[in-house]
């Protein structure tokens, strides 16, 4: 979890390659509407994060119960996110990729071919509530070394 340049998608790519586990993308989950007024720059509410969580939380559920293990990339910025898509607290771990504006607005910058924009970074900080309990890592470490500072923080 974490804002937008945060290195989710990158970082969840490599956890699940080198776990041998799926890997999904909670971008992907957004319905065409989200993904046009973000595209505008428009930030969502809460009232419009709530079927696109709802899809997230039943692909959770549906892929544990039948026993496969993922990598879900989420933005997931507020606690209540994060308590309804883990409800399931004995399969489900958070991790947060944490920096500051800065370095997140320079790869939104050099990011193309994505809906979001750097004139939204700043609404998400401004939304972001810290994890309470998390593995909480360094987003501006190289990829590798944070894939390995979360191995070691798993228990698998």
């Amino acid at each position: 979890m974490g804002v937008s340049g945060a290195g989710k998608s990158t970082i969840g790519k490599l956890l699940a390659k080198y776990l041998d586990w799926h890997f999904f993308d909670a971008d992907s989950f957004h319905p065409q509407a989200n993904i046009k007024k973000m595209t505008n720059g428009i930030p969502l509410n809460d009232a419009e994060r709530i079927p696109w969580l709802e899809k997230i939380l039943n692909a959770i559920d549906e892929l544990l119960g039948d026993n496969k293990n993922i990598v879900l990339a989420c933005s997931a910025l507020k606690q209540t996110y994060r308590d309804y898509l883990a409800t399931n607290t004995k399969n489900v771990k958070i991790v947060y990729l944490e920096g500051s504006f800065d370095l997140f607005a320079q790869r939104l910058t050099a990011r193309k071919n994505h809906f979001m924009k750097l004139e939204m970074l700043q609404s998400q900080f401004d939304i972001l509530e810290k994890p309470k309990q998390a593995i909480i890592v360094d987003a501006a470490k190289s990829p590798e070394e944070i894939v390995n500072c979360i191995r070691k923080n798993l228990i698998i």
